[in-house]
């Protein structure tokens, strides 16, 4: 299954070790991750400073046509992440959408509120593997 991943990378990085292992799981399991890059710990607040910004539409629109499926982790909001998600489901696109904590009053009732959409919340990385399956 190709899986497009989308986190947050100029809202903010705090929540990057948790997309190494969210990849890493992905991948585990014998899933192509057609993004995985976003999990890169040498990608600053600023993105990727080295491709123009056209250049990044273009790609992850292409990545995002190519998917079966979008996995989103949605704990650290990012306009980038509501935009893809908003097209995926345009495309017709299953969305999966992780949240890390119990509380949810956080994250954007666009979001939650969308019955496309399915939110699966974990507290750690050994909680994160159960729900990926």
């Amino acid at each position: 299954m190709n899986i497009f991943f989308a986190a947050a990378i100029r809202g903010g990085r705090a929540q990057q070790p948790m997309y190494t292992a969210i990849i890493s799981t992905l991948k585990q399991r014998g899933h192509a991750v057609l993004n995985e890059h976003v999990a890169d710990e040498e990608i600053s607040d600023y993105g990727e400073t080295d491709l123009s910004k056209e250049q990044i539409h273009k790609r992850e629109m292409e990545w995002l046509s190519e998917s079966d499926i979008i996995v989103a982790e949605v704990t650290t909001p990012s306009l980038g992440v509501g935009y893809l998600i908003a097209r995926a489901l345009e495309m017709g696109k299953r969305v999966v959408c992780l949240y890390q904590g119990e509380d949810t009053h956080k994250l954007s009732a666009m979001i939650k509120g969308d019955t496309r959409v399915e939110v699966i919340t974990y507290t750690d990385t050994n909680e994160l593997n159960d729900v990926l399956k």
